[in-house]
């Protein structure tokens, strides 16, 4: 098996169940919510974790007008290069999944600000967007079946 470099910045790694791991390429290895409604792409009804990598040097690029949510796993969303903000929806009891455009919970968006080399763990279930301070280098790591994006 001839082993060749994978473009990180237009592909998704795939993790199997079993161990194995592949590439897939296309729009899925860009950007928070690029597998999120409808189609997520090939595997993604799999339960399969994503580990994606993009850079980011615009609000449009990290769809920060947008909240997402994973409710079929965590996400890890770490900080490669740069630095930037992940906004946290205020917790509802019993309505983490909820659409976003549902009952405003009272109080202010809960803010993680991450740097070069830091990650967080978004719990399932919680809706989170991010904000750039600078350009940024973003890896996150998820399952996306089931994810959402919602307009703020």
């Amino acid at each position: 098996m001839t082993l060749v470099p994978i473009e990180l910045g237009v592909s998704s790694l795939c993790l199997g169940r079993g161990g194995g791991i592949r590439a897939e390429r296309g729009a899925e290895g860009s950007g928070p919510g690029a597998a999120a409604g409808p189609g997520s792409g090939p595997g993604s009804g799999s339960g399969e974790w994503r580990v994606r990598v993009f850079h980011a040097k615009t609000a449009a690029d990290v769809r920060s007008d947008h909240w997402e949510v994973h409710p079929d796993a965590d996400e890890v969303v770490s900080c490669l290069v740069g630095k930037f903000r992940l906004c946290l929806r205020p917790e509802s009891p019993g309505r983490a999944a909820a659409p976003a455009e549902a009952a405003e919970p009272a109080g202010a968006d809960e803010v993680v600000r991450l740097s070069a080399g830091t990650a967080v763990i978004v719990p399932r279930g919680r809706w989170h967007r991010i904000e750039l301070d600078v350009p940024s280098s973003i890896m996150t790591v998820t399952v996306p079946h089931g994810s959402r994006l919602e307009r703020r």
